[in-house]
């Protein structure tokens, strides 16, 4: 088992190093200057085995990490009280999520369709070798946060050194379970394609995880100490039952290929596969606009519902959330104060918010996938009028596919802020509303933008850019370091609304003068 631990590792090594060398050919500045004889340099190589190597080392910790201080501690700010009984409650919850979620035996990856299915290593071998590694990686990653942060949460030193070993077990079970339902009924599942099941159950742990402790009720350290115990006799059984399981190459066949044809299973295919099944082909969908209008009018309407069942969905849970908030207030008067000083003083959360909630990377994403990749094979499209014709009625439409869930956000802060006793400053009722639409047509420009001037896929659909990635990063820790700040509405609603008039202004701009020059499928 070893050596298949050691053929495999060698083999995901040789995979990480030649993505990393391609991933700096990518660089705008730097391509021109890098020859693709690179990829037969033993200086470039080495250098390359030693990001992979640091890459590896942070595999273990960063995570866990961000998890922790983000998922964990960083909420922990929302209770006043019980902060230990919060702390391990959160933690045992969302690590059943985690645990549902990411089993690490069921991601479908190509290193895994090269060693099984090419180079013919020993399924069995190579999938239990590389899952204890996992397993390791899981416990010795976890277990200084959750020193760190259980130390400062108050939680018993013990309870800190056993968690990673609790999350170890949770995976170890689910992944137990997940074989024997193949065995039962040979159903393989796929990590990245998670059933509504799945969906649901990871929903409620999120809201026990969350909703608990607000209300007061939380995990001591003896249930803590009495459910990890159970876990780790069912990861024992778990661990014997994955070694007497003789099924991994057919289940591997069944995840990893279709119809005995390679097909790379990756997040790109699933996610390809499933915006192709949402398009509606019917007939009867058609358009009285002309030129590029009717066909950005056309692509809008046949996926409507990837664009607008999405964003209906999303206005409909801003709504009831905002409508249980209006009940909540006018039941418990803590809360009713509470919530009018979150509204006064973090605004700045809701970027993060609307952050999460545009579908600007989704719509810019199907854009690629169901038109852009056939149509920049053709001379025309390329053209800059082309390109900035159909840029111009793109911003319109994902701007206004945004603004749906953003004008019941917009309404519905300036009604909460009146009803848990208002403001002395009237203007800004006025405030929330306009910097909610400007956030929101801030990243419906941003994605839009980004799309075009570092378009970042392949013919196949597969993500090519590294500074795209690079980009799209920097905006998500842009956005989630917002959850730590907080700042007067007035002055924070103001300088967004600023920011985001004067951004949108510059980056349709440059997205004007550029994207004929940048707009091309990668290779």
């Amino acid at each position: 088992m070893l050596d298949a631990f050691i053929q495999s590792f060698k083999l995901k090594n040789t995979y990480k190093v030649n993505s990393i060398i391609y991933s700096i050919k990518q660089i705008p500045l730097i391509k021109r200057i890098l020859p693709d004889a690179l990829y037969k340099s033993k200086a470039l190589k080495i250098f390359g085995i030693v990001i992979s190597i640091i890459w590896e080392i942070c595999s273990f910790f960063l995570g866990k990490l961000i998890y922790i201080a983000a998922m964990i501690f960083g909420m922990m700010s929302l209770y006043e009280t019980n902060q230990t009984g919060a702390f391990i409650t959160i933690f045992t919850l969302l690590t059943v999520a985690g645990a549902i979620m990411n089993t690490y035996m069921f991601n479908p990856t190509n290193d895994k369709y090269y060693a099984m299915f090419i180079m013919r290593m020993d399924a069995k071998k190579y999938t239990l070798s590389n899952y204890i590694y996992a397993i390791i990686k899981v416990i010795i990653g976890f277990m200084p946060f959750t020193i760190l942060f259980g130390i400062l949460a108050n939680v018993p030193i013990a309870i800190c050194i056993i968690m990673p070993i609790y999350v170890a077990s949770a995976k170890m079970i689910f992944g137990a379970y997940s074989l024997k339902e193949y065995e039962k009924k040979g159903i393989a599942i796929n990590e990245n394609k998670p059933v509504k099941f799945i969906w649901g159950i990871v929903g409620i742990c999120l809201i026990l995880a969350y909703g608990l402790p607000y209300v007061g009720v939380t995990i001591s350290s003896f249930v803590f100490v009495c459910i990890t115990i159970v876990a780790i006799i069912g990861a024992i059984f778990s661990a014997i039952y994955m070694g007497k399981f003789d099924k991994y190459r057919e289940m591997y066949k069944k995840i990893l290929t279709n119809n005995n044809i390679n097909v790379q299973a990756n997040a790109q295919a699933i996610v390809k596969e499933n915006v192709q099944n949402q398009i509606d082909i019917s007939s009867n969908i058609t358009s009285n606009k002309k030129g590029f209008k009717y066909f950005n009018d056309l692509f809008v309407k046949r996926h409507s519902k990837i664009l607008l069942k999405s964003a209906k969905r999303t206005a409909a849970i801003s709504l009831f959330i905002i409508i249980v908030a209006i009940f909540a207030v006018n039941l418990n008067a803590d809360f009713r104060t509470r919530t009018n000083e979150l509204i006064m003083n973090s605004l700045p959360y809701f970027v993060f918010i609307m952050y999460l909630i545009n579908r600007g990377q989704v719509v810019t994403q199907a854009m690629f996938m169901n038109c852009d990749h056939s149509m920049l094979t053709y001379s025309f499209y390329k053209t800059p009028k082309a390109i900035l014709s159909l840029f111009k009625e793109r911003i319109k439409s994902i701007v206004g596919i945004n603004l749906l869930p953003a004008f019941v956000i917009g309404l519905g802060l300036p009604v909460l802020l009146w009803i848990t006793g208002g403001t002395d400053n009237i203007y800004n009722y006025l405030i929330l509303f306009v910097s909610i639409i400007s956030m929101s047509v801030f990243f419906s420009v941003h994605h839009l933008v980004l799309y075009y001037l570092l378009q970042p896929y392949n013919i196949s659909s597969e993500t090519k850019s590294s500074t795209y990635t690079i980009a799209s990063a920097i905006t998500y820790f842009a956005c989630y370091y917002m959850l730590q700040l907080k700042l007067p509405t007035t002055y924070f609603g103001i300088a967004t609304i600023i920011f985001a008039v004067l951004y949108s202004i510059i980056s349709l701009f440059i997205a004007y003068r550029l994207a004929p020059k940048t707009f091309r499928i990668r290779v």
